[in-house]
């Protein structure tokens, strides 16, 4: 098996001390250019690689932090994630993902398992099952970093990074009404999460604002998928009291709504349908999606930026930081009752 090459080889390869060759690998100002040029190039000749390990022994940092997100799969997370490592990577920090798929048991295992590889902090963004975040206070104990954001609860008194959840509930309702529709529905999770509550409060606020009835029929309880999307949209239908718009909780729910409208000739913008997320995939279906505009790419870029402070401060919570979007329409075809 063949020896790993060590900082002493280095330093004997070019007759420098082992202390030259550290200082000169991690940067240290006293040292030359030439001095450091010849050190890189001869690790570079050797192979050298540097015990991640032993450095973040003695720093007391490993450079790594932990992302906790429902799922990957979906757009808005995926870019999220893609903003914050673009964030942290000229700091030298390297991202680890952990899903927890909409469980509270794999969130706190995602936890667990972050802090036994000693990450510097972590972001999260919690699971549909989520009321008791006791969870995460082991983090806050050891004083790292620990971030909020999109899904939040006002129990962890950390940073946060939210949307405007109640305006993106409102403006959603709005747009309908400005768009012609009266008799609007809301298909949403019977999970009590914080910014899915706050968009149906949103909803009711628009409706009273616009004298227009809070139909109890037009609201109905499940998940957030394609089939309860379908499941909402059918039970909605065959009511007595019709809708003619639904607001989907989300883009992945409102493609279930819109292929429940189609088999039953009903196809938008007939009734119209708006979801939340601005999935990269709402602007290709047909017709194409509605939707809220949650700012991922913000959202991202803010975590970072927030991490990079709560990192460099003895106190990590000091002057804590609670920032809010604002949330936008993107209007397509799914709510242009003009087209008809």
């Amino acid at each position: 098996m063949k020896k790993k090459t060590t900082i002493y080889d280095i330093a004997k390869e070019l007759n420098v001390t082992v202390s030259t060759v550290s200082r000169a690998l991690s940067g240290f100002p006293a040292i030359s250019d030439t001095t450091r040029k010849a050190v890189v190039d001869m690790a570079r000749k050797l192979n050298y690689s540097p015990n991640k390990l032993a450095s973040a022994l003695k720093s007391g940092k490993t450079h790594i932090i932990g992302v906790i997100v429902p799922s990957v799969q979906a757009h808005f997370f995926a870019s999220i994630i893609h903003c914050i490592e673009d964030g942290l990577k000229d700091s030298g920090y390297r991202v680890i993902i952990y899903q927890s798929n909409e469980s509270v048991e794999n969130e706190i295992n995602g936890v667990k398992t972050l802090l036994e590889a000693q990450v510097d902090g972590i972001m999260a963004s919690l699971s549909l099952e989520t009321q008791d975040v006791s969870h995460f206070a082991e983090i806050v104990k050891q004083n790292k970093p620990l971030i909020l954001f999109d899904r939040v609860n006002a129990d962890l008194k950390v940073p946060t990074i939210t949307l405007d959840d109640f305006r993106a509930g409102y403006i959603a309702t709005q747009h309908l009404i400005d768009s012609g529709y009266r008799k609007i529905a809301f298909v949403t999770t019977v999970h009590q999460i914080k910014i899915f509550n706050d968009r149906l409060e949103g909803y009711k606020a628009a409706l009273a604002d616009n004298g227009l009835p809070l139909i109890e029929e037009h609201i109905i309880f499940g998940g957030l998928s394609i089939k309860d999307g379908r499941f909402g949209a059918g039970k909605l239908m065959r009511g007595r009291n019709k809708p003619d718009a639904i607001i989907a909780g989300d883009d992945f729910t409102a493609v279930g709504v819109i292929k429940k409208l189609k088999e039953i000739d009903e196809t938008p913008p007939e009734i119209g349908v708006i979801g939340f997320a601005n999935e990269a995939f709402s602007a290709y279906i047909t017709p194409n999606l509605s939707t809220i505009d949650q700012h991922a790419p913000q959202i991202g870029k803010a975590c970072a930026k927030m991490f990079l402070k709560m990192i460099n401060q003895q106190n990590p919570y000091s002057g804590m930081e609670h920032i809010v979007l604002d949330p936008t329409v993107v209007e397509r075809e799914s709510t242009n009752k003009k087209a008809l």
